[in-house]
């Protein structure tokens, strides 16, 4: 069983900055993709950003500039810090992550997507 908590969310003002983070726990033999991703109110789940394991980033082009991910491979933990926040940023924010969940699943190239529980965010104007 693997277990994703997220934890960081809240209320803040236009302007201001929120770090979010995930813990990952449980059977995990490696995670190959840290993301988060959100849904806003009527709109589709998106990505906001993801790191690899090698390290290489994507971001949404709304966020781009604003917000960084980043991840301790040593506690399956990683990060989204998030700056200069906008009103749209307003959403339900997801952290996932695509692993293996033991030796013989990296063995066979099996990889498995988990999902948090969500976080809100709320920008006000």
């Amino acid at each position: 069983q693997v277990q994703l908590v997220e934890s960081g969310g809240g209320l803040v003002q236009a302007g201001e900055s929120l770090r979010l983070s995930c813990a990952a726990s449980g059977s995990i033999f490696s995670i190959t993709v840290m993301g988060w991703y959100r849904q806003a109110p009527g709109k589709q789940r998106e990505l906001v950003a993801s790191v690899s394991s090698g390290g290489g980033t994507r971001y949404a082009d709304s966020v781009k500039g604003r917000f960084t991910i980043s991840r301790n491979n040593a506690n399956n933990t990683w990060y989204l810090l998030m700056n200069t926040l906008e009103p749209e940023d307003t959403a339900v924010y997801y952290c996932n992550a695509d692993l293996h969940r033991n030796y013989n699943d990296w063995t066979n190239r099996r990889q498995f997507r988990y999902w948090g529980q969500g976080t809100q965010v709320t920008v006000s104007s």
